[in-house]
């Protein structure tokens, strides 16, 4: 508590000084000073950034702004198709093993005295056979050298021509690409900073580093020098610089932002929602006229998992996990717990806004359905009060206590048990929990990456299948994916697998969440994507 207090003092005496001492020379008449403020974007990230190293880029607090800060190969747009980046183009050989990138020779790294009388150079092909193999190196230890476990080599051919081959085919590489760990770093900068690379990073991005300093704020500015432009063929970014706070209460974080000191606030906080939104997931008249508001599908599905190698038999029974299933209101737990922010889960486990998203026949709210398969139950095991626990941390309490309360209806009965989240984490990797309440937040943008949590050689604790779950038809179709380049015929594979995974009921998915994004309304240009990126370079602020 007293950490947070002096945070927080700390964080009011930068606030409205950071983007002047920063960004404006003190010589700066006060007109300039305005001019030059309205083209700062602010934002606070309550979670601390722990390192702008790509290599690192495992948690959105890192991601963000080295996406400020980097380029990679390719780059996804807002629906989630790779785009050109570094590479300005590349072929895929028909076997889907050979990748090979043709780059653009205009794209400089941000200066640094490293690089000797010109302070800068152009990336190359050599840059990226650098760049991949730092990501592998053990002495690294890079959370990111999973990306690159299915490539055999790399190389350049020339400066402009860079080729990668895998050792299967893989139709979602490419998504894989674009992730931050696969950015263009500079040997002469890396190894010369070594692991303090994480505070000195040098980039291509349309910013560049300007100044952090730990849990109080970060800067970055305008990269003169970046190589994109708009439609109009205007350089882009077009904001002035990046002010980044660390204030660690969310409450705070939304105060400050009503006031005006933030520019944007990412998600809804049980804190302050129901202040912020009204029931049905509208901005409250009073905010209104200030505030903009920005929802869309987010690559997330939230879920209650079940171990189903444990003890208890009630969780081993098809009938109590399908009657879990169809015991409660998906809808109504949307609406009134969270203030209509996502979707109700009535299909599989690949979320809405996935490519290859289907409305497959899930579970619907059938209380009477339940009821039945747990008498069913009862008849045939003689057990008479079939009793489940669900482990959950206190973020989520009020939807497993919901839950709960839905389930003693029909008959079943349920306990909850709240822990921290660190141990929910290694007890459920380690098959502690009967029933644990869960998140899946893609990596990339394929359903590939939900489907991979059931395949059954990926049992914790090595893999992710919590569950231990085991499908030898699942895993047969799993397998047989990666053999597909044709998206729709792999795509209608995926649902496939989806259905069984459904049917088997390894799970009980809850809901498909939202990105909801709060601005204020002088900001223009930040879009929304599905993978919650934070994109800057084509935001706009004007004057209120």
């Amino acid at each position: 508590m007293l950490k947070s207090l002096i945070r927080y003092i700390t964080f009011l005496k930068h606030l409205l000084s950071a983007s002047c001492l920063l960004i404006i020379a003190t010589s700066c008449s006060k007109s300039n000073k305005e001019e030059r403020d309205h083209q700062v974007f602010r934002y606070n990230e309550h979670k601390n950034t722990t390192s702008l190293d790509p290599a690192f880029a495992r948690n959105p607090e890192n991601i963000w702004p080295i996406n400020q800060l980097f380029n990679s190969l390719v780059q996804m747009n807002d629906s989630l198709i790779p785009q050109p980046d570094i590479a300005k183009s590349w072929e895929i050989s028909a076997d889907g093993l050979t990748y090979q990138f043709n780059l653009r020779t205009d794209v400089y790294f941000h200066k640094s005295p490293l690089f000797g009388k010109d302070s800068t150079r152009t990336v190359n092909a050599t840059d990226f056979v650098y760049s991949f193999s730092r990501l592998k190196d053990p002495k690294v230890a890079s959370p990111g050298s999973w990306v690159l476990n299915n490539v055999a080599s790399y190389k350049a051919l020339n400066d402009s021509l860079f080729q990668i081959q895998l050792r299967k085919p893989f139709p979602a590489f490419l998504g894989l690409l674009t992730m931050q760990y696969c950015a263009a770093v500079p040997k002469e900068v890396a190894d010369h900073y070594g692991a303090e690379f994480r505070s000195n990073p040098i980039g291509t991005g349309p910013f560049y580093f300007k100044l952090w300093e730990e849990n109080v704020k970060l800067v970055l500015r305008k990269n003169p020098n970046y190589h994109e432009v708009d439609d109009q063929n205007i350089s882009l970014p077009y904001l002035e610089a990046v002010a980044i706070t660390f204030l660690p209460d969310k409450q705070s974080e939304f105060l400050q932002f009503t006031q005006g000191n933030l520019d944007f606030v990412n998600s809804i906080d049980n804190s302050y929602k129901d202040e912020l939104l009204t029931a049905d997931g509208k901005i409250r008249p009073r905010y209104a006229e200030r505030v903009n508001m920005m929802k869309g599908p987010y690559l997330n599905s939230e879920f209650l998992g079940f171990y189903l190698e444990g003890d208890n038999s009630a969780i081993n029974s098809l009938k109590i996990r399908q009657a879990i299933n169809y015991g409660f209101d998906r809808q109504k737990m949307i609406t009134y717990i969270r203030n209509g922010i996502g979707f109700p889960a009535y299909s599989g486990f690949i979320p809405k806004g996935m490519p290859g998203f289907a409305e497959i026949n899930g579970y619907q709210f059938k209380p009477e359905k339940a009821k039945q398969l747990i008498n069913e139950y009862k008849r045939e095991t003689g057990d008479l009060n079939p009793t489940i626990t669900i482990a959950t941390n206190s973020q989520y309490l009020d939807i497993c206590e919901y839950i709960q309360r839905e389930l003693q209806k029909v008959g079943l009965t349920a306990k909850v048990d709240v822990m921290p989240a660190v141990t929910l984490r290694q007890a459920k990797r380690t098959g502690k929990l009967d029933i644990f309440r869960g998140s899946w937040i893609a990596d990339y943008p394929d359903p590939e990456n939900y489907l991979s949590v059931f395949y059954s050689k990926n049992f914790t604790p090595g893999g992710p299948n919590y569950y231990h779950y085991s499908n030898p038809d699942f895993d047969a179709l799993f397998e047989k994916s990666f053999t597909i380049v044709d998206k729709t015929e792999r795509e209608n594979l995926y649902t496939k697998m989806d259905s069984m995974v459904i049917a088997d009921a390894p799970i009980v998915p809850l809901y498909y969440d939202q990105v909801v994004r709060f601005t204020q309304k002088n900001v223009d240009g930040l879009g929304i994507n599905p993978i919650n990126l934070l994109v800057l370079k084509r935001v706009k602020k004007s004057k209120f």
